[in-house]
């Protein structure tokens, strides 16, 4: 069943929904002491397919759920109730679903999480954040990687990443936390003036909006904690959803919520903020940047 497209909200959003949905099957199946393989005989769904659906990474028939619950002994009535209900909203279209054409399933997953998340830390080392990228940048930066695209296509792309922006808005925002390298921020994308206007950009958004801090590692700073490249950390609202990593690369993404992973990205960014400028000398850093950029012959 699914509904008209709605903005996700700082609560559960569908993709978190479907995530815990997929946990609750599985803690079901487990405490029945059923494997996946005969959990899916009865729906005629093979192994892959139930795992698939307890990490929430498919959405759900309504009769599939109600013949699992049947072999999983749930026979309460408001208990299913309720889980149908939230298979349901699990199953609505998310905001972007009206760009799904531009939008790879990889990145998909990633739309939906982001939405959810109470708090986002990022490092970014080419390019300016996605959530902070003015259109005129955010055009360059779609042009880059989409070369051969028409107009139209980067026009779509483009209008994509502003509607993602509006979650920093929103009544109840998420934090978001960015490193970023000085060097992103010097890489002229799209000529001296997009990027001289993408870091006025920036100082207005740190003076007007207190849920976003921005801290730059300086050139001069060398080495740091993060060489290996851009990524992201999500913190969700639900205690039921563990914190996830995501690096995207060029035609795909990964996502890791493994424990071990997940600290060791959490010791690097917090070494980043130390590694960084302070946030106190952020705005002294973009000015110069700016200074810089209206140095350049036109």
């Amino acid at each position: 069943m699914t509904g008209s497209a709605q903005p996700d909200g700082p609560g559960d959003g569908p993709m978190a929904v479907r995530i815990l949905v997929g946990a609750q099957l599985r803690r079901l199946r487990e405490e029945r002491g059923l494997t996946r393989a005969e959990a899916g005989d009865p729906i005629r769904a093979s192994e892959s397919k139930i795992s698939r659906m307890e990490l929430g990474r498919v959405g759900f028939k309504e009769r599939d759920v109600l013949d699992l619950l049947s072999l999983y002994g749930v026979h309460d009535e408001q208990e299913r109730a309720t889980l149908l209900a939230r298979v349901r909203e699990a199953n609505t279209s998310s905001w972007w679903h009206p760009y799904a054409d531009v939008t790879p399933n990889w990145f998909q997953r990633y739309l939906g999480l982001e939405a959810t998340a109470t708090l986002i830390r990022t490092y970014e080392v080419q390019f300016v954040p996605g959530l902070l990228q003015t259109e005129d940048y955010a055009r360059a930066v779609v042009r880059l990687g989409h070369g051969s695209a028409r107009e139209a296509e980067v026009a779509r792309r483009v209008r994509l990443r502003m509607e993602r922006q509006q979650l920093l808005s929103r009544p109840d925002p998420p934090m978001l936390w960015a490193v970023v390298d000085e060097a992103a921020l010097r890489r002229p994308v799209g000529g001296p003036q997009v990027m001289r206007d993408q870091i006025e950009a920036l100082i207005g958004i740190i003076t007007k909006m207190p849920n976003v801090k921005l801290q730059v590692i300086p050139l001069a700073a060398g080495g740091h904690a993060a060489a290996g490249g851009a990524f992201t950390i999500l913190r969700f609202p639900q205690q039921e959803l563990a914190d996830l990593v995501y690096i995207e690369q060029l035609t795909s993404a990964l996502y890791l919520d493994k424990r071990e992973d997940v600290d060791c990205y959490f010791e690097a960014v917090n070494r980043l903020f130390v590694e960084a400028a302070p946030l106190r000398d952020t705005f002294q850093i973009l000015d110069q940047v700016i200074r810089d950029f209206d140095e350049v012959p036109r």
